[in-house]
């Protein structure tokens, strides 16, 4: 098993494209009759939902042709209502001019929607001129114009009824509260002493959503006759945030106490840490209901605490998918996996919710093929897949670097009509530069809309990645020619990008200006950067002055950059040091060792290499193994150095035999002072033949398309001798060959590496 920091290894990639919504069953249109409104006992909830289409369409029908009174008739038949049947008949009544009975169809509406709302407001524009209309109607259409933000409208509404009661008043002061007029609001409020209670608690509603409790306490202070509302409305303001003395003191003092009252205590305990009394007030409850259950529940959840949590779920008199999705969320969080698809399959209903959680879960955990294969699912079962589904499957793709994979969730995002706003946009951005593609990557850039500061990092760190330092500083610039503030990542993707791309003084320039320019007080990671940069340039004095200069103690990454950088300019005596440090912090270091022992191996240390290898089999430290990976027609093929178990193992070891001799007649020397061991140079150019990114780069010449580009994956650093063959290779086969090992992109084109041979 891989260790976390390393990247995962992938299996099986399912084909994306397989996935597809079930074909919906074509049903009879027809109107529904007397002879077969009742035909089945147990209709299913589909056929319900077709019934209920053929009755509004029998109900349009008859509206449209004056027929009101059967349309009526048909209405009170209906065995079951949705929104859209209400919408009808009050459309119907007011193209029938029967104002009246619009107006009772809206009043006797369970819910409304914008339709309705908007419905009402064409109904009242159509008859602006009309006579009959009495104070109901009058504020109907200054709740109508509220509820669809038109302020000024509703306004206009309010000063020309020629009668206002409390409804008219409340109607108006909903308008400015509704719609952010806070300080119209205000004015509104005080110019009138005759509110009732409804007006003070949304006036006090309103202080209490923007924070201002002073402001609240005051005006509650002032109400006389103070109802149930009122306390409420104060007690969950203190305990919403964060004042739990205050929220304690009204709660004893209010003299009236519901579940509401309880539950908000509960919820305000619970969300300041304060878990100990939280359970105490809920222990202490004369009545529950299924929002206070949910949030203890929720409490134990984000405070980890997973036992107490079931024991609480398990004795719930009642669960709704909230409950569920709370202990899938938790185990999922905590890494018990298992516990969280145990609570999935066992839910009867699920919601988006469910599913992104438990995709979420399995892609955090680096099973990375069952996140793939749970969106798979969710498709398949009709669940229309949100944003956050769609952002955890691109995450996954990215992790394992499955390109076709990634755009082919793309094509399901883009079908699924989301536009790509920041979080999920992200998301696909990331996917495209952590699977070598940088082409799509600046394109899902330019589609996003609302770019925010992470948008702006991604960019500018991909493109260090991938070695385009050039790249990475413009989109710097074009950031900070908008209104983004660069923040600490900011600055790191830039000092990243110029110590990957050999731009010494421009991030000299940039460490010691960050400060003044953009407000940015270097952290550890910047000072790694600058370490990492100076040591790759081969200015290891300074390096070493740098760590010696910090501010804090050096830590175990400063001293596996100045390591990095000894083991490049093949200066022993330094990486000797700087290992001794890092063993130090971290003895179990495994990738430290390897680092060390190549530097031992390049300047024909062997005794010190062999002391090395002791060392490591004392501390029972081992060597990560590589492997390298590539996808082709949606399948994942994992090879590691001298693969043995690939069912086309022949076709590649002959085609790679075969290019070793084109190479060498092109020039190619074998890295032979690489090999860790003191054996014969044969032996040694035997064992860098057949490494596991050499038998990738082969497979995927052999599988893919020529002309298309190959993209293979390795979960540690590239050996040298692989970065040059690399480049032979790519000049030999006329290939565009994109490699991701564990630090960067190398983008090998026509016998050179767009790192120019500095990384």
């Amino acid at each position: 098993m891989l260790r976390r920091c390393q990247l995962p290894i992938p299996r099986t990639i399912i084909h994306i494209a397989t996935a597809r919504h079930p074909k919906a069953e074509r049903r009879n249109l027809s109107p529904p009759t007397s002879s077969n409104v009742k035909r089945k006992k147990k209709p299913s909830s589909r056929s319900l939902d077709a019934d209920v289409v053929r009755w509004n369409k029998t109900i349009t029908y008859n509206m449209r042709h004056g027929r009101f009174d059967a349309a009526r008739q048909l209405f009170d038949q209906m065995p079951r209502r949705t929104i859209v049947s209400w919408n009808t008949m009050l459309s119907g009544y007011l193209s029938n001019d029967q104002y009246s009975s619009a107006l009772w169809i809206f009043d006797a509406m369970p819910q409304r929607d914008e339709v309705s709302w908007n419905t009402m407001i064409n109904g009242h524009n159509v008859r602006a001129n009309a006579d009959e209309r009495d104070i109901v109607s009058w504020n109907t259409m200054i709740s109508a114009y509220a509820q669809s933000g038109q302020v000024e409208q509703a306004q206009e509404i309010f000063d020309r009824a020629p009668v206002k009661d409390s409804v008219s008043w409340n109607g108006i002061l909903a308008a400015y509260l509704q719609n952010g007029r806070f300080e119209a609001a205000q004015v509104l409020f005080e110019s009138n002493p005759y509110w009732d209670t409804v007006s003070w608690n949304a006036m006090i509603a309103g202080y209490v959503r923007r924070n201002r409790l002073v402001d609240a306490q005051q005006l509650f202070d002032r109400l006389l006759e103070k109802d149930i509302v009122s306390w409420n409305t104060m007690i969950s303001g203190y305990a919403q945030n964060g004042y739990m003395m205050e929220a304690r003191r009204l709660f004893g003092e209010s003299p009236y106490k519901d579940v509401f009252t309880w539950t908000a205590m509960v919820s305000g305990y619970a969300q300041n840490g304060m878990l100990d009394e939280a359970r105490v007030m809920f222990d202490e409850m004369p009545e529950r209901n299924i929002v206070t259950w949910n949030a203890i529940v929720a409490a134990y959840v984000q405070n980890k605490r997973m036992d107490e949590a079931e024991e609480l779920f398990n004795v719930m008199p009642c669960k709704n998918i909230s409950s569920w999705n709370t202990m899938v969320t938790g185990y999922a969080q905590v890494g018990m996996i298992e516990e969280a698809r145990s609570i999935f399959d066992k839910m009867n209903d699920r919601d988006p919710i469910s599913w992104s959680a438990m995709i979420a879960g399995y892609a955090q955990s680096g099973h990375s093929e069952e996140a793939l294969q749970l969106f798979i699912e969710m498709g398949r079962s009709g669940e229309r897949m949100n944003r956050s589904s769609f952002t955890c499957a691109f995450s996954t793709c990215a992790d394992i670097a499955v390109l076709e994979c990634g755009m082919q969730v793309h094509g399901r995002l883009v079908k699924a009509g989301y536009g790509l706003g920041c979080f999920v946009g992200n998301a696909l951005l990331s996917m495209y530069f952590k699977c070598g593609n940088i082409d799509e990557a600046y394109k899902a850039f330019e589609e996003i809309s609302q770019k925010d500061v992470v948008t702006w990092n991604t960019m500018i760190v991909g493109y260090a990645r991938h070695g385009f330092g050039d790249k990475a500083l413009e989109a710097f610039d074009l950031m900070r020619t908008t209104e983004m503030k660069p923040d600490n990542v900011t600055l790191v993707g830039v000092l990243s990008a110029c110590s990957h791309a050999g731009l010494i003084n421009k991030g000299i320039d940039f460490f010691y200006s960050m400060h003044q320019n953009f407000g940015i007080k270097p952290k550890a990671e910047h000072y790694t950067c600058m370490i990492d940069l100076l040591g790759r340039a081969g200015r290891l004095a300074e390096a070493q002055a740098l760590i010696k200069d910090l501010p804090f103690e050096p830590d175990a990454t400063m001293w596996g950059a100045l390591l990095g950088a000894s083991r490049i300019h093949r200066h022993t005596e330094l990486g000797r040091k700087a290992a001794e440090k890092i063993f130090e912090m971290e003895p179990n270091n495994a990738g430290m060792y390897v680092l060390l022992s190549n530097l031992y191996a390049s300047s024909g240390s062997w005794a010190e290499a062999s002391k090395l290898r002791a060392m490591m089999q004392d501390r029972g430290v081992r060597k990560v193994p590589g492997f390298s990976w590539i996808e082709v027609d949606n399948r994942v093929h994992t090879f590691s150095v001298g693969d043995n178990l690939h069912p086309e193992k022949a076709k590649i070891y002959a085609f790679l035999e075969e290019l070793d001799m084109k190479m060498k007649k092109a020039g190619y020397v074998s890295a032979t002072n690489l090999v860790l061991h003191d054996i014969e140079e044969e032996e040694k150019e035997q064992m860098l033949k057949f490494h596991s990114e050499k038998l990738a780069v082969a497979y995927g010449i052999l599988r893919l398309t020529p002309g298309r580009p190959v993209r293979v994956i390795k979960n540690l650093r590239i050996c040298e001798d692989c970065h040059d063959a690399i480049k032979y290779i790519s000049l030999i086969e006329s290939r565009l060959i994109i490699l991701r090992d564990s630090n960067r992109f190398h983008h090998f084109s026509c016998g050179s590496c767009s790192c120019r041979d500095y990384w």
